[in-house]
């Protein structure tokens, strides 16, 4: 067509009068947008795991439909490349490998009898290992020989209307409840009770040839954080006799044994074992929910600490058979990696894998390959075989890609900049599909601002995509305090509740601002949620910048909060060391926004789950209470029936909803979606 012949056809499509609800959007493309189902609708992997001489992978899926959904596990032929479907909606109860064989193993339940049976992956032939075994969790000992299980035994409730508290923790549910360790021997029959006591203990390992077991239990200490000490023993199964490897010891947390069994990977924090881990400045305390990892020798108890100057946070680790390297899967800045440690020249290693956040990572026992799954910023879950020697990845599984095929996602970029204090801060931002910087758009603000900074998931509670897809430029930062940034970064978090976390947020947003003219600087929102929603408070508090707020299960009252939460005091056992309301009234009162509500300014709204056992619905309420009373603009929804999350698919959605309603009432002028969610409010 020539540029000067006028259009042959042309359409022209308004909203109805008072219709601001309705929202038109055109493309030249079959992609949608984004939304608030995508988060939760859909076939996702939910883990993958190894057999011993790698020739296969189960891969479990979770498919939601949403109120309702389906479990399923599929067996993959690594050489062959194929897969079969083996279990539908958990039949297969506690499906895996046996340790040794190549075969799978699963419990199966009838009216009479309680069977464990084995599934030949070569010719899918089912026999019958073991018959009337315990009706628990099993765990397969390397021989095969055994199993071990934890049964657990109630304690006696109170029948009385009045109650006497054992303890502060006494409150939750099972508290009396006590759990022992039992070994099945599956040629007999017979089954032996190993623990007893008033205790309450775990078993940590199996070692590599059967012989013994790693037994864990802990006291509760009530005037010393973190308010429990814990006991580790080594029980030899031959002769009952039990080897005390450390006793009340505090921050530490589960152990393994090496492929040897000469020596054991410990899990911990900073302050564990005298702290010998620690790498902090002067004047700070270790952030406790950094992770550490340490290796004990067992012939002399000595402990070193293998990660006390790598900076990402261990998240879980394994110590392979095969090549007697350690496999740590890390919590690395807003990624989740996978790191090889090397105990002979003590080096790490990245290992090259294709997903942002690694979700499961595992290694077969006899051969040089391994599977893991993971999800990205822009991408959902996806499974892949790994070949140790090559270091390749090979996709196997991507259930979620018709789906994501027929969306329109945002552009994401790095952006990061240096704050006052000369250090750096990380972040990214998500523009709008169809972004045109010309133009000025609203933007919205997301932190979590506590120990764990937020990952670069595609699926999440306050998902940066579906924010963006509603026309917002939405910024994520990763303000000071967070985990896998080093220890020094993370221990910012202790005795701090905002003070340089706040400043962060709001330097990069000013900065981010100043340096993206495409943002409309008087449209800022923010978001967070439990200490995120601390600080969505907190920020109202210590700035005017934000045109518009949201706080979901947020804490008002440090004090209220510490004494009132399931684990109010033992998680500031971490976030607020060796400080208390009668020694540090400053902290617990000046950096607690209920006690400075007459700075508020921005209209914030409040959600909360009524039955949070973590962060106390009232911690919403008397904010609310303090706003209302001040004359301030604020709204609370309270979600029916959710705990510190929403996880109801319904109520979700409904609750996603209010949430960017409230956004486009203040950030776009555009009251008529809150109006029809909330017809009754002003």
């Amino acid at each position: 067509l020539k540029e000067d012949v006028p259009p042959t056809f042309k359409v022209e499509i308004e909203n109805e009068k008072d219709d601001s609800l309705t929202v038109f959007s055109f493309s030249n493309s079959d992609k949608r947008l984004v939304n608030f189902t995508d988060m939760m609708l859909g076939k996702r992997v939910t883990n993958i795991r190894i057999s011993p001489e790698g020739q296969y992978a189960l891969i479990f899926f979770r498919n939601t439909f949403g109120e309702k959904g389906i479990s399923t596990t599929e067996l993959y032929n690594i050489k062959t490349k194929s897969s079969v479907l083996i279990d539908t909606d958990g039949a297969k109860r506690q499906l895996d490998w046996m340790p040794k064989s190549e075969k799978l193993f699963y419990i199966s339940k009838n009216e009479k009898f309680v069977n464990l049976i084995t599934i030949d992956p070569a010719t899918m032939q089912e026999s019958i290992l073991a018959k009337n075994i315990p009706d628990q969790y099993i765990q397969v000992a390397p021989n095969e020989r055994v199993l071990f299980y934890t049964k657990q035994e109630k304690g006696e409730e109170s029948k009385s209307d009045l109650k006497l508290l054992k303890s502060p923790e006494d409150r939750q549910p099972g508290y009396t409840n006590r759990s022992f360790i039992y070994k099945y021997d599956i040629a007999s029959g017979f089954s032996q009770q190993l623990t007893f006591g008033a205790h309450s203990t775990w078993l940590s390992d199996i070692s590599p040839d059967s012989k013994q077991i790693l037994v864990s239990f802990s006291d509760e200490v009530i005037t010393e954080r973190p308010f429990r000490k814990s006991t580790m023993l080594k029980l030899d199964l031959a002769t009952m006799k039990a080897d005390t490897l450390w006793i009340n010891q505090s921050f530490v947390g589960g152990a393994s044994f090496s492929p040897d069994g000469k020596k054991l990977l410990v899990s911990g924090s900073g302050e564990a074992f005298d702290g010998i881990g620690i790498n902090i400045a002067e004047g700070q305390i270790a952030n406790s929910y950094n992770g550490l990892s340490f290796i004990m020798d067992l012939s002399t108890k000595k402990v070193e600490a293998i990660t006390k100057n790598f900076d990402p946070s261990i998240d879980a680790g394994v110590w392979n058979k095969k090549d007697n390297l350690i496999y740590f899967r890390a919590t690395d800045m807003d990624y989740v990696n996978v790191y090889c440690y090397n105990p002979s020249n003590k080096t790490f290693t990245k290992l090259p894998l294709q997903e942002d956040v690694v979700r499961n990572f595992d290694l077969a026992n006899n051969a040089e390959i391994g599977v893991y799954m993971g999800v990205g910023q822009s991408n959902s879950t996806r499974a892949y075989v790994y070949d140790v020697k090559t270091k390749q990845s090979a996709l196997i599984a991507d259930p979620y890609k018709d789906r994501l095929s027929k969306m329109e996602l945002a552009k994401v970029q790095d952006w990061n900049f240096t704050n006052t204090e000369g250090i750096e801060i990380k972040g990214r931002f998500y523009l709008p599909p169809n972004f045109d910087a010309s133009k000025k758009y609203p933007m919205i603000v997301y932190y979590y601002g506590g120990t764990t900074p937020t990952a670069r998931t595609f699926e999440h509670p306050y998902p940066g995509h579906v924010f963006a897809a509603q026309g917002y430029v939405v910024y994520v930062v990763q303000p000071s305090g967070a985990i896998g940034f080093g220890q020094k970064f993370a221990a910012m978090h202790v005795n701090a509740w905002g003070k340089r976390t706040a400043e962060d947020i709001i330097e990069g947003t000013k900065l981010f601002v100043k340096e993206h003219p495409f943002v409309n600087e008087k449209k800022i929102g923010c978001i967070g949620a439990s200490y995120g929603g601390f600080m969505t408070m907190y920020l109202q508090t210590q700035t005017d910048m934000f045109a518009a707020a949201v706080s979901h299960a947020g804490i008002s009252s440090i004090s209220s909060y510490w004494g009132e939460g399931y684990w109010g005091y033992t998680y500031s056992s971490g976030a607020s060391a060796n400080s208390y309301p009668w020694n540090n009234p400053d902290l617990y009162v000046k950096q607690s926004p209920l006690f400075s509500a007459d700075k508020i300014k921005t209209p914030i709204l409040l959600t909360h789950g009524t039955v949070d056992t973590n962060v106390p619905i009232g911690e919403s309420i008397q904010m609310y209470t303090a706003l209302k009373i001040l004359g301030k603009p604020v709204e609370f929804i309270q979600v029916k029936d959710e705990n510190h999350g929403v996880a109801n698919y319904k109520r979700r959605v409904e609750w996603n909803n209010s949430i960017m309603a409230w956004f486009d009432k203040w950030l776009k002028d555009d009251n008529g979606w809150w109006k029809a969610l909330f017809p009754d409010s002003k």
